[in-house]
């Protein structure tokens, strides 16, 4: 994965740049040592790494806001960073740049549950927000699987899920302002405690922008009551293909579960032996659940069921308790880390139609074997949000680019189908040639436009989202205008 070559101007300057941002901060919180920063040189696309000139770990937004004055001065470019869990290489750093972390930053500001709303700093994990308000009886819905470890500030910047997303939404649905540091140090508020603000939808803007136009440093988000109840029920299937149906019908029949989450043969083995959830022995498994009164879900599970039966299941298998249920989510949350002990592997991120999972789910056999890399499924079915993991051997040659080639092709066919690049892990370095799969010359182009505007030079997560050759034309020409 080509990278922008470092400007040998901004190296010949690194000694002054550290200084100056030693002024603004703390020692102990400007990294530039070598060895530290090797652990800033990716996030979780593991398969690509390059150490930044140094780090910075600022404590406020008034200490973001003089770190990007200084960055903004000297032409530095900054990588916003989260948690360094993203899985498209959206905190990678290049090797003249600052990667700013946000981590330091995960105060709990404010909490109105009258008006069912929290505002957090960014660097606080998702996971934590819901923990800060559940003995109150709420929660916060978007669930990612990395939850947690991951912060607020990267599920805004990737516009993140999670397993219920299919009934509560992603992160931009649940997200109702933000305080946002612009590149040359301004501070803005966009948005509040309430649904919608007037004009522009600057919020809706922000929410997905992968670090490109701001850093968001404060947060305030949608907290939700918890339901009466939930129950998950485990359906097992002998064909990926009639699984998908399945999901198919379960949403044409208008029931909304509050998450259908999807997992292969490859993966249900690999979580069973890892978690020990008592995983039935099939070829493709749907995990089901439903919340609401005990009627509520009763009913909702009865008609999921009678679906089910429909498509002939190997098994159909209620929770009987909440242990059990708690067991069953353990499994499914477990799949990524779980995968990752037997093998390297890319997880990929592209949505499609309901309706075409079974299509692709097929096709994505078929590429397997023209490629001759194995691929497991576990994905977000009820919303068609998939996540295919490819195996492969980072130390053999050859085997990341043709992983690489194989990832590039499952992607074209989510979009070819009608879907799109991605549903909730972003764009980062992984996608970003093949946006013009998704997106002709003018529609990128006006994307570009609207970065010019927040960033005029070209600063902010450099390398990230617009194809490479587009964006270092961009970066030459706003230099050129300076």
């Amino acid at each position: 994965m080509e990278m922008p070559a470092p400007s040998r101007d901004i190296l010949h300057k690194r000694d002054r740049i550290i200084d100056r941002l030693r002024s603004v901060l703390a020692d102990e919180h400007v990294i530039s040592d070598a060895m530290e920063t090797r652990v800033y040189e990716c996030d979780a696309l593991t398969a690509y790494a390059c150490q930044p000139m140094c780090v910075v770990l600022p404590g406020s937004t008034d200490e973001v806001s003089a770190v990007l004055r200084i960055c903004h001065e000297e032409g530095v470019p900054v990588v916003p960073r989260g948690s360094g869990t993203s899985l498209a290489g959206g905190a990678l750093p290049t090797e003249d740049s600052v990667v700013l972390g946000v981590s330091r930053m995960n105060a709990v500001l404010e909490t109105d549950y009258d008006n069912r709303f929290i505002r957090v700093e960014t660097g606080r994990t998702n996971l934590s927000v819901t923990g800060a308000v559940e003995q109150d009886g709420f929660f916060y819905a978007p669930d990612p699987s990395s939850q947690l470890a991951c912060a607020i500030a990267g599920n805004i910047a990737m516009n993140s899920g999670g397993a219920h997303c299919l009934k509560y939404g992603v992160t931009t649905n649940n997200i109702l302002g933000v305080t946002c540091v612009l590149m040359d140090g301004t501070v803005t508020k966009i948005g509040g405690p309430y649904m919608d603000a007037a004009g522009y939808d600057w919020l809706g803007l922000i929410c997905g922008s992968e670090g490109q136009l701001g850093i968001v440093t404060e947060a305030t988000l949608r907290i939700l009551p918890k339901p009466e109840g939930a129950r998950p029920v485990l359906i097992g299937y002998d064909s990926a293909e009639v699984a998908g149906a399945c999901v198919s019908d379960i949403i044409k029949a208008g029931v909304l579960p509050v998450a259908i989450e999807y997992m292969d043969r490859k993966v249900i083995e690999v979580v069973e032996d890892h978690a020990k959830a008592g995983y039935p022995d099939c070829e493709a498994l749907l995990i089901v659940e439903v919340e609401g009164s005990p009627e509520e879900i009763e009913a909702q599970l009865g008609l999921i069921k009678e679906i089910a039966r429909a498509h002939d299941p190997i098994e159909i298998r209620d929770a009987e308790d909440d242990e059990e249920a708690a067991r069953i989510w353990l499994g499914r949350k477990s799949a990524f880390g779980a995968m990752g002990q037997i093998n390297d592997y890319m997880c990929l991120d592209g949505t499609v139609p309901v309706s075409k999972l079974p299509h692709v789910l097929k096709r994505i056999g078929e590429l397997s074997n023209e490629f001759g890399l194995d691929v497991g499924n576990v994905f977000h079915a009820g919303d068609g949000n998939m996540h295919p993991l490819i195996l492969f051997d980072a130390n053999k040659p050859g085997d990341l680019e043709t992983c690489e080639a194989l990832g590039a092709e499952i992607l074209k066919l989510c979009v070819e189908v009608g879907g799109c690049l991605t549903g909730e892990h972003g764009v980062g370095i992984e996608k970003r040639d093949l946006m013009h799969v998704q997106f002709d010359t003018a529609d990128i182009e006006a994307q570009m436009r609207v970065k010019d505007v927040f960033d005029p030079a070209w600063l902010l997560n450099p390398a990230k989202v617009f194809p490479l050759g587009a964006s270092r034309s961009r970066r030459a020409r706003a230099a050129d205008a300076a």
